[in-house]
């Protein structure tokens, strides 16, 4: 799947995405060239999932400060 492509779905549906390619590489019935396909694009997504979290951190440190409520916000990664 192409950048633009996945850049162009829903976090969430990422979210899923990703779901699914660990669960079938955990299984472990992929060979080798089907393993490293599926993590490329498994990488690819949790880029593209990183970028969005942070453009989300950015939109509400926005809003934050235009409110004069707070001044940083950061999310904690468990």
């Amino acid at each position: 799947m192409a950048k633009k492509e996945i850049e162009e779905k829903k976090f969430e549906e990422l979210i899923d995405e990703l779901e699914v390619i660990v669960k079938d590489l955990e299984a472990g019935n992929t060979d080798l060239d089907e393993t490293i396909k599926k993590y490329t694009e498994a990488m690819k997504i949790a880029k593209v999932c990183n970028d969005k979290l942070e453009n989300a951190t950015t939109a509400v440190n926005k809003i934050l400060n235009e409110n004069g409520e707070l001044t940083d916000f950061e999310i904690n990664a468990a």
